[in-house]
């Protein structure tokens, strides 16, 4: 399906401006955008029909409601696929799966072809734990978890971002945001369970929690009033529309290619050095993560989309520029290309995981 221009308009909005919890999320895009909300509803359900639209979703902060890592995988070539197939299948806490290769065959890390995204519910297990489990399932030959030290930007937003030109940056760096471990109570868990799941197109309507509400015996009023709470005690993230990164799309996103960065920087200048990147607005993705030995000691990673590789490489070229214009140096770099992706958001229930873990262990 080819995007309109009231489409981009309205995706402008919906893909990730919506930060926080939102009772009547669809008024909100209407009025950002200045589209009226019941064109909103009937464009988002049909780009959802026509697969151009993969979900509609309230994310959470799951870095606050469970341990998780990036992971790379060091797998036999002759399994890789067969592994990227085994956990998109199989491994619902298993969140993103690509495939990638090295821009440079000689860099650390470079034997590290398949990577994902990886949530384990607080008390059900250790990441490395569910890696030796999955080790044995995929016929990995060895794993390395890079948890998040901080977060400078996340956030998909491909519509908004398919005009950047290399440098396009904010006026300031962000603040880094860190993992934090809120108490929560056995109410709060069921209306995270609830609220993180894609709607359904029935669901598309001025106030879709209503039925979701009434599902866990709440009214609507003290459903999004506790919603509301869990945002202020930062663990909701965005309402969120996700593309699908192939089709007709792409020519409007710039969703044609990606690569995963990796900086490592001088000990004590982790912070600085991952908010001049995550100031390039061509970042979906940008963290501080630890772990980063087998590549070259790496600490910063995020990851750029762009509608061909030579935008993804001319991205990466204007942030080197800056770390140098800021005085940071660089002590290692690498580009990994995606090549074969699925992105699915990470499972968080720890009942869920029980039953998982009982499968499969």
């Amino acid at each position: 399906m080819t995007l309109t221009d009231t489409d981009l308009q309205i995706l402008a909005i919906a893909e990730d401006r919506l930060i926080g919890f939102h009772a009547r999320p669809f008024d909100e895009i209407a009025a950002r955008s200045g589209v009226a909300v019941e064109i909103v509803l009937e464009r988002l359900r049909e780009l959802l029909a026509a697969g151009t639209v993969r979900r509609i979703r309230q994310t959470l902060l799951s870095t606050s409601l469970a341990d998780g890592a990036l992971v790379a995988w060091q797998v036999p070539e002759e399994r890789l696929e067969s592994s990227w197939e085994w956990l998109r299948e199989n491994d619902p806490f298993t969140g993103h799966v690509v495939l990638r290769s090295c821009d440079n065959p000689d860099a650390p890390g470079a034997d590290y072809r398949l990577w994902t995204t990886l949530k384990v519910p607080t008390g059900s297990n250790t990441v490395e734990g569910h890696c030796r489990i999955l080790q044995r399932h995929i016929g990995a030959t060895a794993f390395a978890p890079l948890p998040v030290v901080g977060m400078f930007a996340l956030g998909v937003g491909h519509v908004r971002r398919a005009g950047l030109k290399p440098g396009d940056k904010l006026t300031t760096p962000p603040a880094m945001q860190c993992p934090t471990r809120p108490q929560l109570s056995k109410r709060d868990w069921q209306v995270l369970m609830v609220l993180k799941e894609s709607l359904r197109p029935e669901e598309l309507v001025p106030e879709p929690w209503v039925e979701r509400a009434r599902s866990i015996g709440l009214s609507h009023e003290e459903f999004c009033a506790i919603a509301s709470d869990l945002d202020k005690r930062r663990v909701i993230g965005r309402f969120a529309t996700f593309l699908n990164h192939t089709g007709s799309a792409n020519k409007h996103s710039g969703t044609g290619a990606a690569g995963l960065f990796h900086w490592a920087v001088p000990h004590g200048m982790e912070e600085r050095a991952g908010a001049e990147c995550g100031r390039h607005i061509c970042m979906t993705h940008c963290y501080w993560r630890s772990g980063g030995e087998p590549f070259g000691g790496a600490q910063i990673m995020g990851v750029v989309h762009s509608a061909s590789w030579d935008g993804v490489l001319a991205h990466k070229a204007a942030i080197d520029a800056h770390l140098a214009a800021c005085g940071i140096p660089l002590l290692h770099t690498a580009i990994f290309r995606s090549e074969k992706a699925v992105i699915n958001p990470s499972e968080i229930d720890p009942v869920r995981y029980a039953k998982w873990q009982r499968d499969y262990s």
